[in-house]
């Protein structure tokens, strides 16, 4: 096998053989997903970083690969010995990929990239910064394709339906929605490529994306007719049959860019440019009127229907059952048998695959015990997987997926005796948690601006965390989507968090890392609903739909108010109420313990 070492040298020789000085490689397949399948991680390959962001810069005498603050650790370890310098991104000093690349290119050099993976967003933020040195871009090749000789085969998994009960909303009833949208803006044509909107709007999931139940696709929605572009043979005939009802002719996957050179050229096209890759964007008639606007299925999206949301509330129970179940047997036999890192994440699938509806993890999860929970989104792998020992925390980032929706749920769970620090720690980041679920706010607000209220107890000690605190959750699709999200550090300017509407499910997950130590994080999702109106206008709440006690044994009331313990009791007696009659007698009373009422 070929190290990174000597691909980078071949892919130098590549580079000079089509006279691009830069070279880009994105994570991202042609859909912008954010777990890549196998057939698509060319950044990988090139790199052997494994985590699922980051983008690789090549030049003919040095390589660079910027990744986000999960990942600096892990970055660290698996680049190292291989030529590339980690740009640890947001961080002082550090250039953006623009800026590099102006600084290290000359005049008149060019920049090759494979444009189906870099968002058009991504492609013009470079070009803006480059253009006053007449750099000009290489978008049509793919020269690690070129190389990567055993790459795997594109995914064409089988296509299911989901029904009407568990969507509250039938497709056709979307398909109104979305042409509703385009008319108030003139719209002729909705290009969409992002997969989770076009499975969301087809009430249609697939297997083609590891843990993103979606289907690789391309869709161009027209006023009175749509095209979905797939490989034909993973719609079973029923599934043609439905997608003829909804007026939506299906095409071969592999045309869909020749078909954009064929628009009508007078006619007025909507393309997010952040969620749409470059090679679409260029693929297009010049004399096409672009608009680039979000598309409306990103909010429609995200604010689930009724239906939706009162069936995730089934999921996190047998979901919440699962993972009880698996804190009472980790906590039984830590240090009486042998567990590791890898073993322990097995045992808790065992656990979620009992539950009926059960489809499969929402993403790889995370088990990581004392020092790896520094490594925000570590991944046990053969060499670094840990034998657990009654001591110091686990920290368990999972989540699945169930025919009645999708959950992430982080708990950090003591093994055994901890120090003063390690129960300062937990229970700071604890009560940043609980007052985040109980925050009350007038309608219009964002997570920008409620993220302080997470993070002022960590502040309070001198204590921050290096990630945002919510993400949006997809229903039985990605685990993270937006435009929901909670975090102060908006990254993008021009694409800032939706407002807070009634229906959206978002992760409150606060955390605090100490590097070589441990790592303690402790997250729920949360339904956003309506509370009371007032003169001062309609107020919004948050619900919690996951149920999983915390532990006492690793708590130091000392850092809580009479208030953060009162909200753990509530919820720990909610924890009991709906989760004890889903497990054994021994587990109901180790659980009555878990979550009886304590005082300040």
């Amino acid at each position: 096998m070929k190290t990174v070492v000597e691909k980078l040298e071949n892919l130098r020789n590549k580079m000079k053989d089509n006279d691009v000085q830069a070279y880009i490689i994105c994570t991202e397949d042609y859909h912008g997903s954010e777990y890549a399948g196998d057939y698509f991680k060319e950044r990988e390959y090139m790199s052997g970083f494994t985590g699922s962001a980051g983008t690789l810069v090549i030049l003919y005498d040095e390589a660079a690969l910027w990744t986000d603050g999960r990942y600096f650790l892990q970055a660290e370890d698996e680049l190292s010995g291989s030529t590339i310098k980690l740009m640890k991104m947001f961080q002082t000093g550090v250039p953006a990929i623009e800026e590099y690349l102006y600084d290290k290119l000359s005049d008149g050099d060019r920049i090759g990239f494979d444009g189906r993976t870099l968002t058009t967003a991504f492609a013009e933020k470079i070009y803006n910064k480059v253009s006053s040195k007449n750099i000009t871009f290489k978008y049509d090749i793919d020269l690690v394709g070129e190389l990567w000789k055993d790459r795997p085969m594109l995914s064409k998994e089988k296509v299911w339906k989901l029904d009407e009960k568990y969507t509250g909303l039938h497709s056709s009833q979307k398909f109104i929605n979305v042409r509703a949208k385009m008319s108030e803006n003139g719209i002729d044509a909705l290009i969409v490529s992002a997969l989770d909107q076009i499975a969301w709007l087809l009430n249609l999931r697939g297997n083609d994306v590891l843990c993103n139940p979606v289907f690789l696709s391309y869709m161009m929605i027209f006023r009175d007719r749509a095209v979905l572009y797939a490989a034909n043979e993973i719609f079973d005939d029923g599934i043609l049959s439905y997608l003829k009802e909804l007026n939506v002719e299906v095409r071969d996957y592999d045309i869909f860019y020749d078909e954009l050179k064929k628009i009508d050229k007078n006619s007025k096209i909507q393309l997010d440019y952040a969620n749409s890759n470059y090679c679409t964007k260029m693929c297009i008639p010049a004399d096409a009127f672009v608009l680039n606007k979000k598309s409306p299925i990103i909010l429609m999206k995200a604010v689930k229907t009724k239906c939706e949301y009162e069936n995730e509330k089934a999921a996190h129970i047998k979901d919440g059952a699962a993972v009880t179940k698996f804190m009472y047997w980790l906590q039984k036999n830590v240090g009486k048998e042998k567990i590791t890192e890898i073993s322990a994440a097995e045992k808790l699938e065992q656990f979620r695959c009992e539950q009926d509806g059960y489809l499969g993890a929402s993403f790889t999860p995370i088990m990581a015990f004392a020092e790896h929970g520094a490594i925000v989104h570590y991944s046990a792998t053969e060499k670094s997987n840990a034998v657990l020992e009654p001591r110091s925390f686990l920290l368990s980032d999972t989540g699945g997926h169930y025919i009645e929706g999708t959950t992430d749920i982080t708990r950090t769970f003591p093994l055994g005796k901890l120090t003063e620090e390690e129960k300062k720690a937990y229970t700071v980041v604890l009560t940043a948690h609980l007052r985040l679920a109980a925050a009350r706010f007038p309608y219009g607000m964002t997570g920008t601006q409620l993220d302080a209220i997470a993070r002022e107890p960590l502040w309070q000690h001198g204590m921050d965390f290096n990630h945002g605190t919510g993400h949006g959750v997809g229903y039985i699709l990605n685990v993270h989507e937006g435009p929901n999200g909670i975090s102060w550090q908006m990254r993008n300017k021009k694409l800032p968090y939706a407002v807070f509407e009634e229906g959206m499910i978002t992760s409150n997950e606060p955390g605090f890392y100490q590097e070589g130590r441990f790592g303690i994080r402790h997250e729920n999702l949360i339904l956003c609903l309506k509370d009371k109106k007032t003169p001062y206008g309609q107020f919004m709440r948050f619900e919690n739909l996951t149920f999983v006690p915390f532990d006492w044994d690793a708590i130091d009331v000392r850092y809580m108010t009479e208030s953060d313990v009162c909200r753990l009791n509530r919820y720990h007696k909610a924890v009991y109420e709906k989760i004890s009659p889903f497990l054994s007698e021994d587990e109901k009373i180790w659980l009555e313990e878990k979550t009886r009422e304590r005082l300040k």
